[in-house]
């Protein structure tokens, strides 16, 4: 008899090699990739265009669960081709949707904070019911992703979340660059008026996994218990792996001149989430960096030595 798995779209990506490792692996993961890559499903979200070309890719997999991770999270290349932002971040997340209703299987589909505009007469962090108001061709589609999804499949569940961290196999999330610049002696430039909530990326993980074995529906927040300044957050990483946080440079947003508008004011809340399961519990910044911190300090030390 063949074991179902779990379709992770998306799944080279920080959060899909958490989701990778808490299913493990290949036992009851079935990974994906825009290329082709020996042992994983080929599949581009932004040539997936009707239900019948999903069911010419998936049909002959056992599936129990579909993660769809993954997007065009470049948020400013997103404001460079935003016809390749909507086909990956809204319509083939609406087609797999389809597709997952007619097979039976708990779908999840990834989106963002950047649905909502962080503007100062009208803050996070926002509950679930918030009105959205995104600013940039990111948080557009990832909205209309949540909204075709929804539609397709009312079952479905949407996490949103925001400013995820944590130890990454690829070396590319925030925490990287922070640390390899600091470890370098450089300064780093960092945005002193966004404020969010900072999720912990093998939490995101557990909370995705626990709520579809909960049989749950809709849209949850998934975010980290603290609001926190990306320049306190910054230095608080700093100072708990041994960094000068002296190096890092607080300035406004707009001194950065990013295409993409960013939500300043934003972060989730979780109150939803802590009421009806509260036994997915989200871990504080420092909580989160001694669970990971010996992959973190393994890092710098391989960038001391190089």
């Amino acid at each position: 008899m063949v074991q179902a798995r779990s379709l992770v779209v998306g799944a080279s990506g920080q959060v899909g090699t958490q989701m990778l490792a808490a299913l493990g692996a290949g036992a009851r993961a079935l990974a994906t990739s825009r290329v082709e890559r020996a042992g994983w499903l080929q599949m581009d979200m932004a040539e997936l265009a009707s239900v019948t070309q999903a069911a010419a890719l998936l049909d002959a997999q056992e599936l129990d669960a579909i993660y769809c991770v993954g997007g065009m999270t470049w948020v400013d290349g997103c404001e460079g081709d935003p016809g390749l932002a909507h086909r990956t971040n809204a319509r083939g997340p609406g087609v797999l949707a389809e597709y997952a209703r007619q097979r039976g299987v708990p779908y999840v589909f990834f989106s963002t904070d950047y649905v909502f505009d962080g503007a100062a007469e009208y803050p996070g962090p926002y509950a679930e019911d918030a009105v959205p108001r995104p600013l940039s061709v990111y948080g557009r589609p990832k909205l209309e992703g949540e909204q075709r999804v929804l539609a397709a499949y009312p079952e479905a569940l949407v996490l949103r979340t925001t400013w995820v961290y944590g130890a990454d196999p690829r070396q590319k999330n925030y925490l990287y660059t922070l640390m390899s610049t600091l470890a370098a002696g450089k300064t780093l430039r960092v945005p002193r008026d966004q404020v969010s909530t900072p999720t912990y990326n093998r939490d995101l993980v557990r909370v995705a996994l626990g709520l579809v074995e909960a049989r749950a529906a809709g849209v949850f927040h998934v975010g980290g218990p603290e609001l926190l300044g990306r320049l306190e957050f910054a230095r608080r990483i700093a100072a708990w792996l041994g960094l000068d946080a002296a190096l890092l440079e607080g300035v406004a947003t707009a001194e950065l001149k990013q295409p993409a508008a960013r939500p300043l004011g934003s972060g989730l809340a979780i109150g939803k989430l802590t009421a009806q399961h509260p036994e997915l519990r989200m871990r504080t910044l420092r909580e989160a960096l001694e669970d990971c911190g010996a992959e973190l300090r393994a890092f710098l030390t391989s960038q001391r030595d190089s």
